[in-house]
Formats: C-alpha cells, sequence, structure tokens
C-alpha cells in the first residue's frame, strides 16, 4: 500500500498495545521461517553453540525426545537424539528447561491415547534419565480439562543474543520436511507436512522469554499429580527437586527494524486447573486471572481491516469440541467477502496421522465455512472465496496474511477454540510498511504452485492484481491471457513441476460444475499452444 505510514497501519490493522501486550515499533526483526527443515536447522546451529551461562527453553504439544535435529534417524552415522543433545548442554552450564504438555486423564492413564500426551509422559522419563537433565523437564497439566497447552516456541540466549521462534512446529520428527514435501509417506503413499514459524531478535523475543517464563512458574506451582505405569507402578508427574522459577528475560538491545510493528500475542482460558467439574477450579498464579483472547483480537481487527485480500493456511477450518460462538471468526470473514476482499483459504489434502479418522480429506468447503460465510453470502458475492486443498499435504501452518501488509503465524487455529484459548496459543503478528510480507506471500504461493522462483517468475508473483488469479479465475485481470497460472509458460517463467493444488469452492449456483471442471481442470499441467 504506497505511501502508507507506519502509524496508519498500525490504527488499521492492529489492536492498541497494552502493558500485557506492548507493540514493538521498528526495534525488532520479525523473520518467517518457511517448513521444518530450515526451522530445526536454524535452532540447531543456535545450540551447538550454546555454552557456559547460555539458556534453551522449549515446549509444544509434542517434543519427541529421540528425535535428531538434524534429521538423522536411529541407527544412522551421527544420530544424536534430543535427550543427549541437552543433557550435554546442560552438562555444559546451559540452562535447559522443558515443558511437555500433559493432562490429567490421558497423561496418566495407559489406555487413553487422546493426542501425544501420554507419549509426553515417557518423553519426560527419557530426559530424567541425564543427571543434569533432573527438574528441568516439567510435564504442565494446568488448563482447561478439554484443551491442552498448544503454544509452540523455543528460546535461545547464546553469545548474549537472545532468538525466540513463534510458530507451529513441534520438535518431532515428522516436521522434518521441506517443499516438494516428498521426504515422507503414510504407507505406500506420499505424504507431507508444511508448517511454519517466526524468528524474533529484539524485545519481542524478549516479550517471548517472558511468556514462557510465566508458563514455567505456573506448571512448577501445580499440586503434585501422579503417573499410572502398569500393572502397579505409580509416580509423580513431577518429582522433587525441580527448578520452581526462572529469572527474568536479559536486557536485549533493539534491532533495526525499519517501517515494521510487531506484538507477541496469547490465548488463555482463565483457570489454572479447570478439571474434576467445578470443584477444583483454581485461578492462575501469574497470568491475568481472567484469561487473555488476544490471539482473536489481533485476527478481528486485521480482517476488519482488509481492503483487497485475506489468505489463510490452515489445518482445520472447522469447529472443535471447546469453541464458543462468540470466538469464531467466519462471520468477519464474510463481512469482508461482501465489502470485495478476496478470501483464500488454503488446508490440508492429508490429515495428521495422529487425528482420528480417515486420512485423505474430501474435496470438499468444510461445513463451518459453509454455513457461517458462503450461505450467509448474497450469491453476487460468493465468489469472492475460494477454499483449496493441496494433495498429499497435512498443512499445519497458523497463517494469515492481509493486503501485503499484515502476517500473523503462530500456534493458534483459526477455530474458536484456540481463539477463546481452551487450548493455550501463541502468535505473533506484524505490520509493515516494507516488502516483508508479500515477499512471505510469493514464497509461499510459489511453493503450493511447484514452480521455481525464478528471476523471471518472482515479477508476476509479486503482482498481487496478476497472482489472486491462481487461486480463482475470474480474479485475473481483463487484460491477462487464458489460462494464466493454469498453463505452463503464463504468466512467463510459470513452470511447475507439478499441480497439487485442487479447487474444492465454493461454487456458484445454480450451476456449478462448469466451473468446477474448469478449475480442477487446472490441476493438470497442459503446453501453450
Amino acid at each position: 500500500m504506497a505511501g502508507t505510514t507506519l502509524d496508519e497501519l498500525t490504527g488499521r490493522y492492529l489492536v492498541p498495545g497494552t502493558v500485557q501486550s506492548p507493540t514493538f515499533e521498528e526495534d525488532t526483526e520479525w523473520v518467517p521461517v518457511i517448513d521444518g527443515i530450515d526451522y530445526f536447522a536454524q535452532v540447531s546451529e543456535l545450540l551447538d553453540r550454546a555454552g557456559p551461562g547460555d539458556s534453551f527453553f522449549a515446549t509444544g504439544l509434542q517434543i519427541e525426545s529421540d528425535m535428531d535435529l538434524t534429521g538423522r534417524r536411529r541407527g544412522e552415522p551421527g544420530y544424536r537424539p534430543l535427550t543427549e543433545l541437552l543433557a550435554a548442554k546442560a552438562s555444559a552450564g546451559v540452562d535447559v528447561r522443558l515443558l511437555l504438555t500433559a493432562a490429567v486423564f490421558s497423561g496418566s492413564v495407559p489406555l487413553v491415547k487422546i493426542g501425544p500426551f501420554r507419549a509426553n509422559v515417557f518423553a519426560a522419563l527419557a530426559f530424567r534419565e541425564h543427571e543434569s537433565m533432573r527438574g528441568r523437564a516439567l510435564l504442565d497439566w494446568s488448563g482447561a480439562g478439554i484443551g491442552c497447552h498448544h503454544q509452540k516456541m523455543v528460546v535461545l540466549h547464546v553469545d548474549g543474543e537472545l532468538t525466540a521462534f513463534v510458530g507451529g512446529l513441534d520438535l518431532s520428527a515428522n516436521r522434518y520436511d521441506a517443499e516438494p514435501h516428498d521426504r515422507l509417506s503414510i504407507g505406500d503413499e506420499r505424504w507431507g507436512w508444511h508448517d511454519g514459524a517466526v524468528r524474533l531478535r529484539g524485545p519481542a523475543a524478549a516479550r517471548v522469554w517472558e511468556v514462557y517464563r510465566a508458563r514455567w512458574r505456573e506448571a512448577a506451582s501445580l499440586p503434585a499429580r501422579e503417573v499410572w505405569f502398569p500393572p502397579a507402578r505409580r509416580e509423580v508427574m513431577n518429582p522433587e527437586p525441580y527448578l520452581h522459577d526462572l529469572p527474568p528475560a536479559p536486557p536485549v538491545e533493539p534491532r533495526s527494524a525499519p517501517g515494521t510493528a510487531v506484538q507477541v500475542l496469547r490465548s488463555f482460558r482463565p483457570w489454572k486447573i479447570d478439571q474434576w467439574f467445578a470443584l477444583y477450579r483454581r485461578h492462575w498464579d501469574v497470568l491475568p486471572r481472567h484469561g487473555v483472547h488476544e490471539v482473536y483480537h489481533a485476527l478481528a481487527t486485521a480482517i476488519r481491516g482488509a481492503q483487497h485480500y485475506i489468505y489463510l493456511e490452515d489445518q482445520y477450518f472447522y469447529e472443535m469440541p471447546g469453541g464458543r460462538r462468540a470466538f469464531r471468526l467466519y462471520g468477519l470473514l464474510r463481512d469482508a467477502a461482501a465489502r470485495g476482499v478476496r478470501v483464500v483459504l488454503v488446508c490440508s489434502g492429508r490429515k495428521d496421522p495422529a487425528d482420528a479418522g480417515v486420512n485423505k480429506f474430501r474435496r470438499r468447503v468444510t461445513g463451518d465455512i459453509q454455513r457461517g460465510v458462503v450461505d450467509q453470502l448474497a450469491p453476487a458475492d460468493r465468489g469472492n472465496v475460494m477454499m483449496h486443498r493441496i494433495e498429499g499435504l497435512t498443512v499445519h501452518t497458523k497463517l494469515m496474511l492481509v493486503d501485503d501488509v499484515f502476517a500473523s503465524v503462530g500456534s493458534a487455529n483459526f477455530f474458536s477454540r484456540s481463539m477463546r484459548g481452551t487450548d493455550t496459543e501463541l502468535s505473533t503478528v506484524l505490520v509493515t510498511t516494507g516488502d516483508h510480507v508479500r515477499d512471505l506471500r510469493v514464497r509461499l504461493w510459489a511453493e503450493h504452485l511447484r514452480a521455481p522462483l525464478t528471476d523471471e517468475l518472482r515479477p508476476s508473483l509479486e503482482d498481487i492484481d496478476l497472482a489472486i488469479g491462481i487461486w480463482h479465475p475470474h480474479w485475473l485481470p481483463a487484460d491477462s491471457p487464458a489460462g494464466s497460472w493454469r498453463t505452463a509458460g503464463y504468466p512467463a517463467g510459470f513452470a511447475p513441476a507439478e499441480r497439487v493444488l485442487v479447487p474444492v469452492g465454493p461454487w456458484p449456483e445454480p450451476s456449478p460444475r462448469p466451473l468446477r471442471r474448469a478449475l480442477q481442470a487446472g490441476t493438470r499441467l497442459s503446453k501453450p499452444q
């Protein structure tokens, strides 16, 4: 948006900063990291350098004790599991801390296999087998009984520099993937994992440290809980002695970041303990007593401010138990489409194997998007919404881009369960007068097109008026050649190695079939005549 000032952008797309959720203007480096191979390489490089007096903190839905950050597998030369790596670092004087998500029932009962909670119990035991790691790996079962701690962050203080990673990536081996997503498989069928995060340096990284510090202090003050190991052994989830406190963030120098504003945002329900019916409720000790919904308010504000396009990547786009209608964002997407904003939704062709049910998704718009967005629009406005799935891929990113000036990346899914804080979440948002968001969009769209991002192709992807036609042929400029983004060579430099984007609707009524056939025919390569 040429000529727009940073103040105008923050006023339009951001919620005003507060003491609990400040806005960091022009002092924080915000760098997107796309897909696991690059993410783990950056974490590994920093961790390798860590020495006495440095710090490494991590949390996520799942932390695999036997994961190798370089992608090696057990039995391969050079394989080094996290247990050995982190134990060696702790022995060398690095302050290593791990928060592993647990739950009262599925974390302690052997036959209850909902989520990775039971696996995290065994991961904690594996870390604690090393003397240097005892008291440094805590199981955190606080929060809503139906929810979980879903925040994913890694914080490193190395050589006097603080770096924080916030996103959707867990420290798990099957996240080790990158374009063209052909390393992994489910049985004999191809499967990939698309994900992302943001690397922060500067004062916003110190904010992430403080979020982790609050989580650690809350987990360390939980009452004792036991884990059952058949046939009759029981053990305390977090046996003493362990570290009960974490020092405040170290001093952080600002990083030059002209034309940018960054926020670090949380989702929490009000209760630290919300299990065993209503008899055992306890408010947080350190976190705000009434919970926080910063992610919800940030996304709602950006959607309301959208003028040209909203681009969303998410694993679900449908509701799950634990949400609440007041925190649903579908109505705001509907309002945006009604005022002419193009809404692009990109989601999985394959489920996360950890999720129950059929692994392949149907090629249709999810019911909540259909009912909450499409069906609420006038027929003339329904063409402003388009959903795509990516074949053979789990889209695990939780990402929103708006108008090439706003970006949100984090752990929060689009459903109201995350917005409400039933699952605790952490995301970071950026507005910029520069090219940060445009460049991220170009990189993502080139990846999903499976088209090499050459100097010849880049200008066409940077031109949002032309590039938006990737998602719907009716959105192309009137002077665009027929077949643009659907035929190799149109535009210049467009040479996809394969086609994996599958449009799934919504389709116009009353005769959707011709357009559906035309769009889905574009999933096959054809040469220019």
